[in-house]
């Protein structure tokens, strides 16, 4: 007969922790520091992008002609928000594609085929979100 003592404990069992897995280091901050620090981080990756990719930069001062003219060309405020989302858009894929470039850059400097691909496809979805901001603006000015 088992006794209260010998009975085997129900605690749920806890994945294993590694250093390499889990919840990083630097989290663990909540609330209104949270979101001070994100903004704090989101400026540094805009000026970051802005310093050193030309691209960005190209972008950045097409926007700032673009996003007024977006108002005063757009027929109505749905014209005008999707001119105005197809450049924030091109905006967004252009830094997550710098994203990309930076952390392809920072594994090696070597010419690495995976690493070719992973540039090509940031760079083939650039060319989309243009694709998308000038077939936007076209059929809303033209069409």
């Amino acid at each position: 007969m088992q006794t209260s003592t010998n009975k085997p404990s129900r605690k749920p069992k806890q994945p294993p922790v590694s250093k390499h897995l889990g919840v990083s280091p630097f989290k663990g901050k909540t609330g209104v520091r949270r979101l001070i620090n994100a903004c704090g981080y989101s400026i540094e990756g805009f000026a970051a992008a802005f310093k050193h990719e030309d691209a960005f930069r190209q972008e950045v001062f097409l926007a700032a002609v673009l996003i007024p003219l977006a108002f005063y060309l757009g027929k109505s405020p749905i014209e005008q928000a999707l001119m105005v989302a197809s450049v924030l858009l091109l905006l967004i894929v252009e830094l997550l594609n710098s994203a990309i470039e930076a952390a392809v850059d920072h594994t090696s400097t070597e010419h690495n085929s995976l690493a070719k691909q992973a540039k090509d496809i940031g760079s083939a979805a650039v060319f989309l979100a243009l694709t998308i901001l000038a077939t936007t603006w076209g059929l809303l000015l033209l069409g």
